[in-house]
């Protein structure tokens, strides 16, 4: 398909999606999160294994567009924002791991679309920020992102003050999984994403989306629910095969698709 405002390119088992709308700044539009909600919808149907996010232009991306918000009713912002929803869901929800490959800043929006990808990876130039604490509109929505990935100290932090913190930061805080020279950012993206899409095409499928169930559920509610999952799974033809393969000593071959 072609899009108005993103790149989509195929490259054997890996498909990147670009935003492309340098000028804004990579702004999340109305427009933009409904279509990157359907080209993430229209990969998750294709025998793609694993999906890069990327961005073209100085900044990964500024976050929401402020035309959208200026003079909007309240059902227009409640609109916006579930849209917003939908589509940082909808990165979750995909059977192929996603990783962020982030070569410049990623503020509010942005910062939100980084934590809510599977994995990240940044070039140790980039920076991140939820900024709305300095001004007038608290980085709400962003937030619930980015505290599942950082804890709750750091996330207020960085809400709070609306600061950026650099690449290593974030690194360490576990906002990204770790940040390379700028010249290094594609080889170790794709490094990343090859090494996250070993194995099942369908064991991956389960444990990523199972994983996003179970995470924030009591303790024992999360291990109700992975040892149904996991024992559903082991009977699976891949499962098997993979067991199978292990007791034999040789190559796994598996066939099962998400």
């Amino acid at each position: 398909m072609n899009y108005e405002h993103l790149l989509v390119a195929t490259d054997g088992p890996i498909t990147t999606v670009t935003l492309n709308r340098p000028d804004k700044r990579n702004a999340l539009a109305l427009d933009v999160m409904r279509e990157l909600t359907q080209a993430l919808r229209a990969i998750s149907r294709t025998e793609a294994l694993g999906v890069i996010l990327a961005a073209n232009g100085p900044v990964f991306s500024a976050g929401h567009n402020f035309a959208d918000m200026a003079g909007a009713t309240l059902e227009q912002a409640r609109e916006l924002f579930a849209v917003c929803t939908e589509m940082m869901n909808t990165l979750q929800a995909l059977p192929q791991p996603v990783v962020a490959r982030v070569h410049a800043l990623a503020t509010a929006g942005g910062c939100q679309l980084v934590a809510s990808c599977d994995l990240a990876v940044a070039a140790d130039t980039a920076s991140f920020a939820i900024p709305g604490g300095k001004a007038g509109l608290f980085c709400h929505t962003p937030l619930v992102a980015v505290a599942r990935n950082v804890g709750r100290k750091r996330a207020l932090e960085m809400a709070l003050t609306g600061d950026a913190i650099d690449a290593a930061t974030a690194a360490d805080w576990g906002l990204i999984n770790k940040a390379v020279a700028p010249d290094q950012l594609d080889a170790a993206t794709l490094d990343l994403i090859n090494r996250a899409t070993r194995g099942s095409a369908l064991s991956k499928a389960w444990g990523k989306q199972g994983f996003y169930r179970q995470i924030d559920l009591p303790q024992d509610q999360a291990y109700a629910f992975a040892v149904e999952r996991m024992a559903t799974a082991s009977l699976t033809p891949d499962a098997q095969e993979g067991i199978r393969a292990f007791l034999e000593k040789r190559p796994a071959k598996y066939t099962q698709r998400p």
